[in-house]
C-alpha cells in the first residue's frame, strides 16, 4: 500500500534549535509497505503512518519490498529502502540564518539522503554514519547501500580490486549522486568518507567509496558503474510494484519543497483545514 501528503496549507515550523528527543525534527512523507517506527507517543515499534511526526532518537525500520520518506524542517529528505534500520541522532535548525545541521546513523539497508538549501550554510556540519564509516557531508544527494547489496553491487566494479574480504553486516557502498537542485549557484557538494583510519573526499558526481569491513580503508573514490547505479537506486524504489503502479512511488511525491512552506492565500481559517503534522 502507498500513501501520500496531499499538498496541504501547513503552519511553518520553524525551531532556532532542537535541544530534546521530544522535539519533532520532521514528518514521514511517504510509506510504502512495511514501515515501522517509535516516537514519543507510541515508544513500541508500531506501523508508520504518513504525516507522523518523527523525532530525534526515534527508531526507524522497514520491511522487504518497502520505502520510507522523511521530511525534516529545514526540507532535507532521506529515503530508506527495504530492510532498512535509521535514526535521527541530532538536528540543529536556525531559520532565521537559514542554517540548519543534520546527524544520521543507517545500520544496514539502502538510503538517500538529499540536502536542504538551509544545511548549504553549514558545510561539513552534517553527517552519515554507518557501522564502519562517517561520511561528511557538503550540501549534496548522497546514497548508500550497508550490508550484502553494498558487497554484490562492488563486486562487479572495474574500480574494486578481486579479492576483498567483506563484512556482510556492515560493509557500506556510498555514492555521490548530486549536488541537486538546491546547490545551483552555491559550491558544488562533496562528501567525505572516512574509515578504519582513513579519510577519502568525493568530488565529483557519480563517484562512489566502498567500505569492505570494520577497521578496512575506504576503496576508491571510483565512478560507479551505470550498472551498479542503477542497481543501488533500485534499491530504494518498491521491489515488489503492484500492476498498474507507478514505477518509483517517491518520484512523482507533491510535497518535496512545498510541505513546510505557508501560502498566505491557502491558510485555513478557524475550524478550517488540519495541521498536517497534527492530524
Amino acid at each position: 500500500m502507498i500513501r501520500y501528503i496531499t499538498p496541504l496549507a501547513a503552519t511553518t515550523l520553524a525551531l532556532t534549535a532542537i535541544p530534546a528527543l521530544a522535539q519533532t525534527v520532521g514528518v514521514n512523507a511517504a510509506v510504502v509497505n512495511d514501515v515501522r517506527m517509535t516516537t514519543q507517543a507510541q515508544p513500541a515499534l508500531h506501523k508508520a503512518v504518513v504525516k507522523e511526526r518523527v523525532s530525534l532518537g526515534n527508531d526507524i525500520q522497514t520491511g522487504r519490498g518497502s520505502v520510507l520518506q522523511v521530511m525534516l524542517l529545514d526540507r532535507t529528505t532521506f529515503t530508506v529502502g527495504g530492510n532498512a534500520r535509521i535514526k535521527v541522532d541530532r538536528f540543529v535548525y536556525d531559520p532565521n540564518r537559514k542554517a540548519s545541521a543534520v546527524g544520521l546513523s543507517v545500520a544496514k539497508g539502502a538510503f538517500r539522503f538529499m540536502s536542504g538549501k538551509p544545511l548549504h550554510a553549514n558545510p561539513g556540519q552534517s553527517s552519515i554514519r554507518t557501522p564502519v564509516a562517517s561520511i561528511g557531508i557538503r550540501g549534496t544527494i548522497v546514497e548508500g547501500a550497508i550490508g550484502p547489496d553494498a558487497i554484490r553491487i562492488a563486486r562487479a566494479e572495474a574500480g574494486v580490486p578481486a579479492g576483498f574480504a567483506a563484512d556482510p553486516e556492515t560493509a557500506s557502498l556510498i555514492l555521490l549522486r548530486g549536488p541537486g537542485p538546491n546547490a545551483q549557484g552555491a559550491t558544488p557538494g562533496a562528501i567525505d568518507v572516512a574509515g578504519g583510519g582513513t579519510t577519502v573526499a568525493v568530488t565529483s558526481p557519480g563517484f562512489a567509496v566502498f567500505v569492505p569491513g570494520p577497521g578496512q580503508a575506504p576503496i576508491g573514490p571510483f565512478a560507479l558503474s551505470d550498472t551498479g547505479s542503477d542497481a543501488l537506486a533500485g534499491l530504494l524504489r518498491d521491489a515488489r510494484p503492484q500492476a498498474g503502479a507507478i514505477d518509483d512511488p517517491l518520484a512523482s511525491n507533491p510535497i518535496i519543497d512545498q510541505y513546510f512552506e505557508r501560502n498566505r492565500e491557502d491558510t485555513p481559517q478557524p475550524g478550517q483545514g488540519q495541521d498536517p503534522v497534527n492530524p
